[in-house]
């Protein structure tokens, strides 16, 4: 479900036709976030950080409305919501890709996605590899929990398409005052005809302020 956007009426018109000719228009932005408060309530609630936070990406993915623009050829197609689809570690060192839809109260999204990822991970090792290749009513996720990184960058198909890729990785601590926080960095993945870094930097301020109210 969704509709066209209106690209006359669209402010940014100018930059969308600058920037959907590029060879390669992607570009990545990298920054802490703050998941003190999320992991001491998820602690206390008995949740999984790993899908806590994924509901809580897609809600600010969802109401930032750049986040759900994709291009159809020369025109932009606004999905009313989104879904991600993320990976999950099976045996030997694999990951299989695993489609989380949205909910709109966390402990029902938890529920549903721990089903589904427990489903898959019961998948032979060799099987072949399931993807959705032909919806973009999607963010593009992965968890890398071994690498604090500074800096990410994707490997692309010949179908590049607009999705959103997001990426969180490994944990660290880190004293301010008295105080020790915990810090997880994200990757943000967006293709430049449909946003700029302003969009991202809302995206973030929604995610950390939900974060930031998990405790409450």
């Amino acid at each position: 479900m969704g509709h066209f956007l209106d690209l006359d009426a669209w402010p940014r018109r100018h930059l969308f036709d600058f920037f959907k000719t590029f060879a390669q228009p992607f570009f990545d932005i990298c920054a802490p976030l703050d998941i003190t408060t999320a992991l001491r309530a998820c602690k206390r609630q008995g949740m999984p950080f790993s899908l806590a936070v994924w509901h809580l990406v897609l809600e600010a993915a969802n109401a930032t409305e750049a986040f759900r623009y994709r291009l159809r050829g020369d025109a932009v197609w606004v999905h009313d919501s989104l879904s991600v689809g993320t990976t999950v570690a099976v045996e030997g060192d694999a990951f299989r890709f695993c489609y989380f839809d949205s909910a709109p109260e966390l402990h029902t999204f938890i529920a549903q996605a721990r089903a589904t990822a427990d489903a898959l991970k019961s998948t032979p090792t060799g099987a072949p590899l399931i993807t959705q290749d032909d919806r973009d009513d999607l963010i593009h996720g992965s968890m890398v929990p071994w690498i604090a990184f500074t800096s990410v960058s994707h490997a692309q198909s010949a179908r590049m398409g607009s999705t959103p890729k997001i990426v969180l990785g490994k944990f660290t601590a880190q004293r301010q005052g008295e105080e020790e926080r915990m810090l997880m960095p994200i990757s943000v993945h967006v293709h430049h005809a449909l946003m700029d870094a302003v969009h991202i930097a809302q995206f973030l301020d929604r995610l950390q302020t939900s974060l930031n109210a998990m405790d409450q």
